[in-house]
């Protein structure tokens, strides 16, 4: 008698949530359903279709398409929340048709600090793994998705003193397997915050400048020579919050993010995309939340 399929659920499919649905699409365990909203009509029709510099080309056709967690019916394994940061309060209650609390682990896969908080809130006994991703991707049409060869990850818990903390591993363990079978790059880290907030200290630089200046990232760097001086500024200054908050990163990753960027062809960033778009931006979980917790700790 075969095993029951792994119910998986991700909700928001941009261009990082239809990446990820691809990888978990790639395990003959998942039955996979996306909560599609502006891509709807596209990826009922038509699957998602994904070219990639290191996977290849790829149509993905997933089990069920929906416009809501609602509409689906049903509880889930995963509920893999890829959804832009914009108003993490408001989707607890859109995801929480899907959650059994004993069941269900809700994977959050975001850029910002604070993601989690929403969800620890709605579900306090529910497994939370958080993520942070390094991965070039563009939707340039609904349901067409473009891959770079960029491509990492760091997963870790979002401990909950709650559940038993093997329960918690346990569950950590498999999703990572049903990622490595994707055969995508991630590592498991001990504490996710730590990535976390050295992902803030690049958004928080890159996003805002190629957004306000409309140049991509190497325009920018030789604009003036106040260029790299001023951005290692913006960088430090979100370091020097972190450690306030007993975050342990040092100084020289400031160093390591310019060699990073150095090495790439010239970026723009998903903030400058969103605004030329007229899309909703990224403003308070990168630039708001940081000073907001400084302040209140």
């Amino acid at each position: 008698m075969s095993n029951p399929p792994v119910e998986v659920l991700v909700y928001g499919l941009g261009a990082i949530g239809s990446f990820y649905a691809f990888i978990l699409s790639c395990s003959e365990e998942v039955r996979l359903t996306v909560v599609a909203r502006s891509n709807y009509d596209a990826v009922k029709a038509n699957g998602i279709k994904i070219t990639s510099g290191n996977h290849g080309e790829h149509h993905v056709r997933p089990y069920r398409v929906v416009k809501s967690a609602a509409e689906a019916g049903q509880k889930f394994d995963y509920i893999v929340c890829a959804h832009k940061a914009i108003d993490q309060s408001g989707v607890p209650p859109q995801i929480e048709p899907g959650v059994d609390a004993a069941r269900t682990t809700i994977v959050i896969i975001q850029n910002g600090v604070g993601n989690e908080e929403p969800f620890r809130e709605s579900f306090p006994t529910t497994t939370i793994l958080s993520c942070v991703t390094w991965s070039g991707v563009r939707q340039p049409q609904p349901g067409v998705v473009t891959h770079t060869k960029s491509e990492d990850m760091q997963i870790g818990l979002y401990p909950n003193k709650a559940r038993d903390s093997a329960a918690e591993t346990a569950r950590l363990t498999h999703f990572a397997s049903l990622l490595a079978t994707g055969k995508t790059v991630f590592q498991i880290v001990p504490n996710i915050q730590v990535q976390r907030w050295e992902k803030v200290v690049w958004n928080a630089a890159w996003n805002p400048l190629t957004t306000l200046t409309l140049m991509d990232s190497h325009s920018w760097l030789n604009s003036s020579e106040g260029a790299t001086p001023m951005t290692k500024k913006v960088m430090k200054e979100v370091i020097d919050v972190a450690r306030a908050l007993g975050v342990p990163i040092e100084y020289e990753l400031i160093d390591r993010l310019f060699e990073r960027i150095l090495r790439m062809p010239p970026i723009g960033s998903s903030m400058r995309t969103d605004y030329e778009n007229g899309k909703p931006i990224e403003v308070d979980i990168i630039l708001g939340y940081p000073p907001l917790i400084k302040g209140s700790s």
